[in-house]
């Protein structure tokens, strides 16, 4: 399980080196969404979808982002504008499927300047620039050195493991979710006032 090796990624990484790095980014970003917010609203609020501390829309904006702005990655000016824009079009897309399958946003940028229905604004582009610099620049290779300092016959358990109990995470959260938003339009569609 998981042990074929890829080379997508600069140099050879094997699939659950990807897997394991993919869920590190995750916990990163939902420790940067976390801190962000706790500045923003000042108090403390978990930003991921699921009970674990992952937000994996950044374990797939990192991965997707790294293998797609890879050949550009010596050029940082391009490749800050790029991933700017980039990540911008993930975010728009992710916040479009939210609203179709849950009724809602799991943010809301209507209160920022220069923002897009509450979806988007200029500040997060802004910020999704300097991230895919930092991604190229730093974070890729601390991510994939820690990943690979997992011994071999370990890391494809880990992998699999961090792959079961999300599976499993995200299923009881989406129930919820889903269970709360028809909550919600019941309660919108009898509303006795």
């Amino acid at each position: 399980m998981f042990h074929f090796t890829l080379t997508f990624f600069e140099g050879p990484h094997t699939s659950a080196d990807v897997i394991n790095a993919f869920f590190v980014y995750s916990f990163c970003g939902w420790v940067m969404e976390c801190l962000v917010i706790r500045r923003e609203k000042g108090h403390w609020e978990n930003r991921g979808f699921v009970h674990l501390p992952l937000c994996i829309i950044y374990g797939f904006g990192a991965m997707i982002g790294y293998a797609l702005l890879r050949p550009i990655s010596h050029n940082y000016v391009l490749l800050y504008f790029t991933g700017a824009f980039l990540a911008t079009i993930f975010e728009y897309l992710t916040g479009r499927l939210m609203l179709r399958l849950f009724g809602k946003l799991w943010w809301d940028y209507s209160e920022k300047r220069l923002n897009y229905h509450g979806i988007l604004c200029l500040e997060s582009t802004v910020a999704w620039g300097a991230i895919a610099v930092l991604v190229f620049a730093l974070v890729h290779r601390m991510v994939f050195s820690l990943v690979r300092r997992v011994p071999n016959p370990a890391a494809p358990l880990l992998a699999g493991g961090l792959c079961l109990v999300y599976l499993v995470d995200f299923v009881v959260s989406a129930r919820s979710a889903l269970h709360r938003a028809r909550r919600s339009d019941e309660e919108e569609i009898y509303d006795p006032s």
